[in-house]
């Protein structure tokens, strides 16, 4: 009896332990997935946006396109633009005809706040688990190590064996989930030197609202 608690014990730190580490195969494929993207003069994205609440029982979607280069980024939305230069974010509102200058929160790995870090969110403060994999592709999930943070998972499906991003979801607390269907993936664009900020003498006539 002595000797089955003992292996008892043994069993459950080890399955313990374990589900605190990451997955291995999930981390060798993200790495990948990584250095591909930050390595490439750019990542350009066309997306569709899909915003589902259970709680109010909606659903919303909005397509869109971003180009990323390193941590700057232009994000093109039907009703707001983004520039980030890595310091100083422009949002412009077409309807309003207005541009509000930040500087941006850099702890935000929001999809929509800073769409680079989908890249590498995966390497600090967040577990990982390689859920499927097939002949065409990968399903990864990202667990929070913060119980604090609003997101319960973020999962990445990747093609095969390109590594292309196909899908990235957000799953909430608050019973909202975003949903990010990649239509077009291509690492080989070469953003021109403005890509990444506001240009005035483009947007005549726009109130410039500076919250720096």
């Amino acid at each position: 009896m002595k000797k089955f608690f003992c292996l008892l014990t043994i069993t459950v730190l080890t399955v313990s332990l374990s589900s605190g580490q990451n997955d291995q195969r999930a981390v060798s494929i993200l790495n990948k997935f990584s250095s591909a993207a930050t390595s490439a003069p750019s990542v350009f994205m066309k997306f569709l946006i899909v915003r589902e609440d259970l709680a109010e029982n909606t659903r919303d979607s909005v397509e869109g396109s971003v180009i990323i280069s390193k941590n700057s980024y232009k994000l093109d939305l039907p009703d707001n633009i983004i520039w980030y230069n890595g310091q100083t974010s422009w949002s412009y509102l077409p309807a309003e005809q207005e541009v509000t200058i930040t500087k941006p929160d850099k702890k935000d790995n929001s999809f929509q706040s800073r769409p680079s870090s989908v890249f590498t969110m995966y390497k600090d403060n967040y577990k990982n688990r390689l859920v499927e994999e097939n002949k065409d592709f990968y399903i990864i999930d990202l667990y929070p190590e913060d119980l604090k943070t609003e997101l319960i998972r973020v999962r990445l499906t990747l093609e095969r064996p390109s590594l292309d991003l196909k899908t990235l979801e957000y799953k909430k607390k608050d019973g909202t989930t975003l949903f990010v269907i990649v239509k077009q993936y291509s690492l080989k664009k070469v953003p021109g030197p403005d890509t990444f900020t506001f240009l005035p003498d483009k947007y005549k006539n726009v109130d410039i609202i500076d919250m720096r």
